[in-house]
């Protein structure tokens, strides 16, 4: 029996990394959390094959062996099976939940609308790395896909960001009255469309602006250096380093050769041991900005 990571999760207290026994092709099965503290080495080898991790927990039926470059470690068929079944595929229109619409910052010039269940709070702006995010509504699904559609239409907002863009940002963020001003002006523009009456949906309730900085909960609230990404695991590769960050999917790890990111998304799927923290980085890894393999699923 082996412990697989399903990833970086974004409890209120902090970041832990997840474990699924068995985890690599899915189904029910014991689980596991290690909490995980800025300071604190960690170091992790990679064994045999990658394989799917199913989909919405169910066992991949090919158990398939997947790319060690993909984010998402799931076979074609899973990998349908898995966006035919969420929001953002637009193919629950009846969901009867209440959702919230937010508008997250990541960097200078990179805000984005989106919308999120109510009923996870603000876990979904963790899991992207918004460094500020502010509500903007709340109401019916429907309701609130058409303010994230007025927003693009009318106000130029994206609802994606390039992840290697929020990525690269990260070591130059600039102070904390600068980062909230540019959310809290994107909030002023939206709240003139429902006092316009420009398409703003009656039954989105608008809510006040109250913005959340992450910067302390990330570590970003000091110097980070950010230079070079983990592109993929290998059979018998190693990354380990002492934790200086994390935001969204990524670890950064200061090792014995510079800090590298890595992408806990690239970790799901492969068999991983414990290292010496010490052993530094024997996997490929690619310049930021330098066009790495992350997808914009953020």
């Amino acid at each position: 029996m082996s412990w697989y990571c399903t990833g970086l999760r974004w409890p209120q207290e902090g970041p832990v990394l997840g474990w699924h026994k068995d985890g690599a092709k899915g189904g029910a099965g014991s689980t596991r959390v290690s909490v995980l503290a800025y300071g604190k080495e960690l170091g992790f080898r990679a064994g045999g094959e990658r394989h799917c991790v199913g989909a919405r927990g169910n066992v991949c039926p090919l158990e398939a062996v997947v790319s060690g470059r993909s984010t998402g470690a799931r076979c074609p068929e899973c990998a349908r099976l898995d966006r035919a079944h969420s929001v953002a595929a637009d193919t629950i229109a009846d969901d009867p939940r209440t959702y919230r619409v937010y508008l997250a910052w990541f960097g200078p010039s990179m805000v984005k609308v989106g919308i999120t269940a109510e009923e996870r709070g603000a876990a979904r702006l963790r899991e992207q790395g918004a460094v500020v995010f502010s509500w903007l509504g709340r109401g019916p699904l429907m309701a609130a896909r058409r303010t994230e559609e007025l927003l693009r239409s009318a106000l130029g907002v994206p609802d994606r960001i390039p992840y290697v863009r929020k990525r690269a940002v990260r070591a130059a963020l600039p102070g904390a009255a600068e980062r909230v001003a540019e959310v809290e002006g994107l909030y002023g523009r939206a709240a003139a469309l429902e006092r316009e009456g420009a398409g703003w949906p009656q039954s989105l309730e608008r809510l006040p602006f109250e913005p959340v900085d992450h910067t302390g909960l990330f570590g970003l609230d000091g110097p980070v250096e950010v230079a070079r990404a983990v592109t993929e695991l290998t059979d018998g590769g190693v990354v380990a380093g002492r934790l200086v960050a994390a935001a969204g999917p990524d670890l950064h790890l200061a090792a014995v050769d510079g800090v590298v990111v890595l992408d806990t998304r690239l970790m799901t799927g492969w068999q991983l041991a414990g290292a010496d923290a010490r052993s530094g980085v024997t996997v490929p890894v690619t310049d930021i900005g330098g066009g790495g393999v992350q997808d914009g699923l953020f």
